[in-house]
């Protein structure tokens, strides 16, 4: 039998036990496990690293700061730029081509940065395809001629824009397609046209959404590594990796994570605090056919340059010239050991999107059941780590579990006279722990969005029926939500295979898989070879990216697809 009482008759004990629960006891322990790593790089920052620190402070600190600063507040410019651009002309204007790029815009996001400064590193140096052309066409010798070098801060930026602009026109047109076709009519009969509804109405709007993918933008800019190390430029990641590696201080690696770490909670704090207390509703459930502003001639044709131009660079172009590579001067080795560094690639990829997609289930589930401060705010930590860059995860994780391994050897050695080995730093476990600490919000996300779109009517139905909460979860919500798990696991399978800083510093010894294969050989130069393993890599992303642009078409209420704009 059950008793109601009211909340005020509720006593103490009895509001810390449902608390306390068997869901929210479970929420708090993935919220700890997720946030391990980054209390333990905060705990570092008070401790002493004799001289190292002054050193880093005197000669590199200040070219860390410097390049990480240029290279956000460019790649933030410009996938700004092209992602909310090219999001309006697809959803708001009609144009030949337009249902082609609504996909194509999204094919860069399959794309790695490291891979995409491989192929343009090869097709722009001086001895490749361009400037080997260019001389042979005027006759021009070394000194004959000035051409700025894709290995630069500048060509850096330029890359990581092309390749990370999807997420802003990923976030900007789910948006657009969202608003009220009662605000833009409106605006048209105030007499704004297409460029003043899109400035002063449109984007204002959106802004929470574009202000989104911007900051994934620039959070995947700070955890990028393998494309500024080869093109040389210095940033906060490259530094963590140095000094980690190269110098062999673990604590000034995990003070320079702290300086890194601290510098993505205050970009996320100061763009809270330029959102204010403003909120942004719609005021009316009227979902239309959105109003679309025929182009033609000139207007047109810019439309469609605008939105061909960066599927072009971002895609089509260096796919073509890894294919052109691959053909002619491929990895010989790869053929014998692709099926090892696939697998390894593809093990990692399925554990890690099984368990984040797990630990998102009963997150999502947990916070459903109880949705207090406690669970609200466990949920919010096992969410950050997304925001928190490979290298700064990596070096969080390595700390503990390589005192742990030494502890246990220690013990060993003493009592049985024998060495264990490292029995977690060097296995794959860390691997794995640190791509669910990486993407669990990536998962998360996902699988919150379709939770909530379950009526509490079917929670209390299947309650009155004899079912448990497990049981519940299992039978009813788990069916409903089967294309949502399986597009999270997509997503998080895709960016581990992606991947680089966390697994380059916590592969096991002998272990590569497909994108430290094609670092390392980008790294010794040999950019023909890494064409091969960069191309499954890309490969590999396709179907997921399309996939999700197939879902998209279909989130607006009441739309209804033309098709005489293909």
């Amino acid at each position: 039998m059950f008793s109601a009482t009211s909340p005020r008759s509720t006593s103490l004990p009895g509001r810390l036990t449902s608390h306390l629960s068997p869901w929210t006891v479970l929420t708090l322990v993935i919220a700890a496990i997720v946030a391990l790593p980054v209390l333990i790089i905060l705990a570092h920052i008070v401790v002493p690293t004799n001289d190292i620190w002054q050193h880093l402070a005197s000669t590199v600190l200040s070219r860390y700061i410097g390049n990480t600063l240029v290279l956000v507040a460019a790649v933030g410019i410009g996938t700004f730029v092209i992602g909310t651009g090219t999001a309006w002309l697809v959803v708001m204007c009609r144009f030949p081509g337009r249902r082609f790029f609504e996909w194509a815009l999204l094919l860069p996001l399959a794309v790695p940065t490291y891979v995409i400064a491989y192929a343009y590193t090869d097709f722009l140096q001086y001895a490749g395809p361009l400037q080997t052309w260019l001389r042979e066409l005027f006759d021009w010798g070394r000194d004959d001629y000035f051409f700025p070098s894709i290995r630069s801060l500048g060509g850096g930026a330029t890359l990581i824009t092309l390749v990370l602009y999807p997420y802003v026109y990923l976030l900007a047109r789910a948006a657009f397609l969202e608003q009220s076709v009662c605000v833009l009519d409106v605006g048209r009969t105030l007499g704004r046209g297409p460029w003043r509804l899109f400035a002063g109405i449109a984007v204002p709007l959106a802004r929470p959404a574009i202000v989104g993918g911007v900051s994934l933008a620039l959070m995947e800019t700070l955890n990028e590594f393998g494309a500024v190390q080869f093109f040389g430029v210095d940033t906060f990641t490259t530094g963590i990796y140095r000094t980690w590696f190269g110098l062999g201080e673990q604590v000034a690696a995990a003070q320079l994570a702290a300086c890194l770490l601290a510098f993505v909670i205050l970009f996320v704090l100061l763009e809270r605090w330029s959102r204010g207390k403003r909120q942004y509703f719609h005021t009316s459930s009227r979902y239309q056919q959105l109003p679309e502003f025929p182009l033609h001639g000139w207007r047109a044709m810019g439309a469609y340059i605008a939105c061909a131009t960066p599927v072009l660079i971002g895609f089509i172009l260096p796919c073509v010239l890894l294919g052109h590579l691959a053909i002619e001067q491929g990895d010989a080795r790869l053929g014998a050991n692709f099926m090892q560094y696939a697998g390894n690639s593809l093990i990692l990829a399925v554990i890690a999107a099984v368990i984040a997609v797990g630990f998102a289930v009963l997150l999502s589930y947990g916070a459903r059941l109880h949705d207090s401060p406690v669970t609200r705010t466990a949920t919010r930590i096992s969410a950050m780590g997304y925001a928190i860059p490979g290298s700064v995860i990596a070096v969080g994780i390595l700390i503990p579990f390589s005192w742990l391994d030494n502890q246990i050897n220690a013990w060993t050695r003493a009592h049985y006279d024998m060495l264990v080995g490292l029995i977690f730093s060097g296995s794959a476990f860390i691997l794995i722990y640190a791509y669910v600490v990486r993407f669990l919000a990536v998962s998360f996300n996902a699988v919150e969005a379709s939770l909530g779109k379950v009526t509490p009517a079917m929670d209390a139905a299947a309650r009155t029926l004899g079912h448990t909460a497990g049981g519940t979860l299992r039978r009813v919500h788990t069916p409903i939500m089967r294309g949502s798990l399986l597009a999270a696991g997509i997503l998080v399978f895709v960016d581990v295979m992606k991947e680089l800083p966390a697994t380059i510093i916590l592969r096991p010894f002998n272990f590569d898989t497909l994108a430290v294969r094609a670092h390392n050989l980008a790294s010794d130069e040999r950019l023909a070879e890494a064409a091969t393993s960069s191309l499954a890599i890309v490969a590999v992303g396709i179907l997921p990216v399309i996939f999700l642009s197939a879902a998209m078409r279909r989130s607006r209420p009441g739309s209804r697809r033309k098709d005489e704009d293909l």
